[in-house]
């Protein structure tokens, strides 16, 4: 068998099995896995990032496409009803405030505010080729804010806060190829406003690690040529990009979770937080090492919910091998009603550990889903990572990851139903057994665009 059909079997047989779930044993709570940091905490913590002289990247996993934020449009097009009828609406009465408006020539703009324009031709010019061509550009390139005279997309105002974060952010995107002369380009217009060049790297997510498609009776999908098809197999798969920064401290945010640049300040503050609570967590846990002393180890861990007892009683006669691991620090949002993963603490092999679920992990009995309505936080993606020792010397990430936690994923294609593998996801499976830390943040550093509409809130006007 070649490593082809080895590849292909390990993933036709993990459809089989099914997604796998994981044992929830509750929500992270305040005060029982997560942490709340009153003022002086937090300013504390902060100007302890702000006087240390660590190097900083901030991580963008930014290849998604921006075509899911005009897919109202495509569907009112196709088959109006009550609902999409109201987005365009809104879309049409407030046109004005979105900031590719200014994009759009002046012959357009004016049939927009008389409401005179053909929705069929509106659509076209915003996402064909022929006109701004939003369907195909990443989301990231995709104008997101008004900073007059400016108008900004994701990627731009990135590189603005994190500067704001720390002069010397490097900053790290991971991207579609066949945009990087473009994305860097834009990013290059900031130089006036930045005052000095950002530094930028560049990856991709590795095409090996694309999952094979395959039908409901597990036959693999292939296209006219007879070529198996394949799609890329999640963010778990930018593990290898995120092994390859050598700063310090990694700050992590996804693409579209971005404020407008005069709002962002509570955002870049808190991320100064979490970056300093790390930094002391881990002085800490390096005296407890140094000095082999469990019992400052215990006090360290119930202040900051690092370990359950029993984790840390399996360990109660080497301290450097419960402590030398990665570290990240998660902001955690109150939930109200998001889509997406949450802090619990979850049973392995008898062990309870917080980790970061996703709904699709949680089986869905009456048990789950009662613990999953308990549950009172969200995790918006805000994390500060350390991936190095307390040597300085890198971890292989690889070995605190459980392969065991992929997603089995259902798609429609060509009106078939079809599913595939994606990987651990980063902040999931792939950070399995780090040491973990949550933090409640504010909710208004949470801003997400998944639709166009999202930006005509308030974070974003």
């Amino acid at each position: 068998m070649t490593k082809e059909e080895q590849i292909i079997e390990a993933q036709r047989s993990k459809l089989k099995k099914g997604n796998p779930v994981l044992s929830l044993l509750r929500p992270c709570k305040i005060g029982d896995g997560i942490i709340s940091l009153n003022e002086a905490e937090k300013k504390a913590y902060e100007a302890k990032f702000e006087t240390s002289d660590f190097s900083s990247s901030l991580f963008v996993p930014a290849s998604g496409s921006g075509s899911r934020m005009f897919e109202f449009l495509f569907d009112y097009l196709q088959s109006p009803n009550e609902e999409t009828r109201g987005k365009v609406e809104r879309f049409l009465a407030n046109a004005r405030n979105f900031a590719f408006f200014q994009k759009l020539p002046h012959e357009i703009q004016q049939k927009v505010a008389d409401l005179t324009i053909d929705m069929a031709e509106f659509v076209s010019f915003l996402l064909s080729e022929s006109g701004l061509n939003y369907g195909a550009l990443p989301k990231g390139l995709i104008p997101f804010h008004q900073m007059p005279p400016f108008v900004l997309n994701p990627f731009q105002e990135h590189v603005l806060q994190g500067i704001c974060i720390n002069p010397n952010m490097r900053f790290h995107f991971t991207i579609q190829p066949e945009f990087e002369k473009e994305i860097l380009a834009s990013i290059k217009q900031l130089e006036g406003i930045a005052l000095e060049q950002a530094e930028l790297n560049f990856s991709v997510q590795n095409p090996d690690s694309d999952a094979y498609v395959f039908t409901e009776e597990f036959e693999l999908v292939k296209d006219e040529g007879a070529k198996e098809i394949k799609r890329p197999s999640g963010h778990g798969a930018l593990l290898p990009n995120l092994q390859e920064i050598d700063e310090q401290l990694i700050f992590v945010k996804n693409i579209d979770n971005v404020q407008l640049y005069a709002k962002s300040d509570k955002s870049s503050s808190y991320f100064k937080t979490l970056a300093g609570l790390l930094l002391s967590v881990k002085e800490q846990l390096k005296t407890c090492v140094e000095n082999n002393n469990f019992e400052e180890l215990k006090n360290l861990s119930n202040k900051f919910f690092l370990f359950s007892d029993e984790e840390i009683n399996n360990y109660s006669v080497d301290i450097g091998a419960l402590t030398n691991r990665p570290i990240r620090v998660c902001g955690m949002v109150k939930n109200e009603g998001q889509p997406g993963g949450g802090p619990f603490y979850v049973d392995v092999d008898g062990i309870p550990k917080k980790q970061i679920v996703e709904k699709a992990q949680i089986a869905t009995d009456n048990h789950n889903h009662q613990l999953m309505l308990r549950s009172t936080h969200f995790n918006p993606v805000f994390m500060v990572l350390d991936i190095q020792n307390i040597n300085g010397k890198k971890f292989d990430l690889s070995k605190y990851r459980n392969e065991e936690h992929y997603f089995v994923v259902e798609k429609s294609q060509k009106g078939k139903k079809v599913q595939f593998i994606e990987q651990p996801g980063l902040w999931n499976g792939s950070m399995e057994n780090w040491i973990t830390l949550f933090v409640e943040i504010p909710n208004e550093i949470f801003s997400p665009v998944k639709t166009v509409l999202d930006l005509l809130e308030s974070a974003h006007q």
